[in-house]
């Protein structure tokens, strides 16, 4: 659904992508992973056509991204790293204009089923300005699903969610491959690519410095070694199970 071969991209004496190659399969996950400045945002505007290439070849849904980006553009919707979401209207409003600027028919009906399916029906009459920060990332993903794209580009989605909120939107992107949608996710976070992604590039410097499966870039390092330790939870952990037993008690 998504190749990638020999892209770069530089601004003036910056290189920030030096000869990109990937390829990322229909219906699945993949994640790039890598630090601030690597070059993933970047990526991710040529990609969606935002931004030219200096050289190298992309392509998504099979239409090339500089000859066709009309085509690219009807193939994918763009999740950025902040909801782009409108605090005035309630989230079934919100889903309801999308579907309108879509031109497609019904759209109170695709406000209510998104609604539905992403969890968030009780709350959609509510204005968007009382919602989590979770809330406000499931319906932002729901928004960029209007009209069935085949592919979903999520730039770092969870940057600046609590914990209990990650979880949620994890579930969400599951969701998504699990339906047929294919998955493009930038990260930096290390956990979140190894909980959700099929395939895994990390970025460095502008290049593809390792491209497998989890397996396949354990692979990579030694063999471990086998030690008996005693295993303490972690905060998240802590976190979660002290949150969930105030909410029993309640």
């Amino acid at each position: 659904m998504i190749q990638v071969r020999g892209i770069e991209k530089s601004y003036g004496k910056l290189e920030v992508l030096r000869g990109v190659d990937l390829d990322v399969g229909r219906g699945s996950i993949f994640a790039l992973l890598g630090s601030n400045g690597a070059g993933k945002t970047t990526l991710i505007r040529i990609l969606a056509t935002l931004l030219r290439a200096d050289a190298g070849t992309a392509s998504v849904n099979g239409f090339d991204v500089a000859t066709h980006p009309a085509r690219v553009r009807e193939s994918f919707s763009l999740t950025g790293q902040f909801a782009a979401v409108d605090e005035i209207l309630t989230g079934r409003e919100n889903l309801v204009l999308v579907a309108r600027l879509r031109h497609l028919p019904d759209p109170g009906a695709i406000a209510d089923d998104l609604l539905g399916r992403f969890s968030l029906t009780e709350a959609g009459g509510r204005r968007v300005s009382t919602y989590s920060g979770g809330m406000r990332r499931r319906l932002d993903i729901a928004m960029s699903l209007i009209g069935n794209p085949p592919v979903i580009f999520l730039d770092e989605p969870t940057t600046g969610l609590d914990p209990e909120a990650r979880l949620e939107v994890w579930e969400t992107i599951k969701d998504l491959a699990g339906r047929g949608t294919t998955v493009l996710l930038t990260t930096q976070y290390l956990d979140e690519a190894e909980q959700l992604a099929g395939r895994i590039a990390i970025l460095h410097q502008g290049r593809i410095i390792a491209n497998g499966t989890l397996d396949e870039l354990k692979q990579l390092l030694p063999p471990a070694t086998v030690e008996y330790v005693e295993k303490q939870p972690t905060l998240e952990e802590i976190f979660l199970a002290i949150i969930n037993d105030g909410r029993e008690q309640a």
